[in-house]
């Protein structure tokens, strides 16, 4: 679905799963510098959004989801996992209950597979699952922002920002109150910055939470009663997961950034060397420089260097070994 706002001055189309949306309006720089000061919003229309209604609502997504959500208070945001009967991830949730209605926002195209699940475990439950995508858009004001929300408008609060599920005829009048835009490059620089991983960018067919530090933000311990709990637990409780996710320094001497995918070994190894992860986001920070995030094995030591493709890396922990 084709946002409006990319007919804004300067407005860069961005390509992939995000298609739809600008990826920058002509000065990335100066658009993270906006969102970190709190000013500013970004596009974020092309996401799924999905609403569970019904008085029966959240005690039935309580079995669903890894989070905690059977006494979720009204206004309270929150984000949960779906899992794979192996523990394995299949959908990331950032949702939000106003007191009637569950709102969630979903990666770019999930969302017709969600509600396929979704509607698939109903069974004899008072709810109703919806497709909002075409007639809501997710707007994100950043922390700090004092913009203000639509009347009536739901909200999630975190500590990143604000987001609004908008209803898409108001999208372009509420972006003139709103602006400056920001593009979907500056949103990604600082979730990078963050450490906040994304579903299909940190993630593969066979990631686990541990991995990428989901425990506790997405998965909550002391619950039971949902699929791939079983995996959870044994990782939890008896052992470690293979890989963790780690933030990387990229040598700023290099033109290029490694895209998603880009193998990395062990320096010390050389470029022949065993194949230890891969990047799986690379941005270009107004502050860091060329920063990203990435998995590898659990036993790469931390404080080994490491090669992306050809460019030299340092990195920082964000899973522990």
């Amino acid at each position: 679905m084709k946002s409006p706002l990319l007919t804004l001055p300067g407005a860069v189309p961005a390509e992939g799963v995000d298609e739809g949306v600008a990826a920058h309006y002509g000065d990335l720089f100066r658009e993270q510098r906006a969102l970190a000061d709190g000013t500013g919003f970004v596009d974020l229309s092309h996401r799924g959004v999905v609403t569970v209604s019904g008085p029966e609502r959240l005690a039935w997504l309580h079995l669903l989801l890894t989070q905690h959500v059977s006494d979720l208070p009204p206004h309270r945001a929150t984000e949960a996992l779906i899992l794979s009967a192996n523990g394995h991830i299949e959908h990331a949730l950032y949702l939000v209950d106003d007191g009637e209605t569950v709102w969630a926002h979903v990666e770019p195209g999930t969302q017709e597979a969600l509600i396929a699940y979704l509607e698939s475990m109903k069974f004899f439950y008072r709810v109703e699952v919806a497709d909002r995508t075409d007639d809501i858009a997710v707007v994100h004001l950043p922390a700090g922002s004092i913009a203000e929300a639509p009347e009536g408008v739901a909200v999630r609060e975190t500590p990143y920002g604000r987001d609004l599920f908008l209803p898409r005829a108001d999208l372009e009048a509420y972006a003139e109150k709103a602006g400056p835009a920001a593009g979907l490059l500056a949103h990604e620089a600082l979730r990078v910055e963050q450490h906040r991983p994304r579903l299909g960018f940190e993630t593969d067919h066979r990631t686990i939470p541990h991995e990428l530090g989901w425990i506790g933000t997405a998965v909550h311990l002391q619950k039971g009663c949902y699929r791939g709990q079983e995996t959870v637990a044994r990782v939890q409780n008896l052992g470690k997961p293979p890989r963790r996710l780690v933030f990387l320094h990229l040598d700023g001497s290099e033109v290029h950034l490694p895209p998603a995918g880009t193998e990395i070994r062990v320096a010390d190894d050389g470029a022949e060397g065993r194949r230890i992860g891969f990047v799986t986001t690379s941005v270009r920070h107004h502050e860091l420089g060329p920063v990203a995030l990435a998995l590898v094995k659990r036993n790469v030591p931390v404080d080994a260097r490491l090669l992306a493709g050809e460019t030299a890396a340092a990195q920082e922990t964000v899973v522990e070994p």
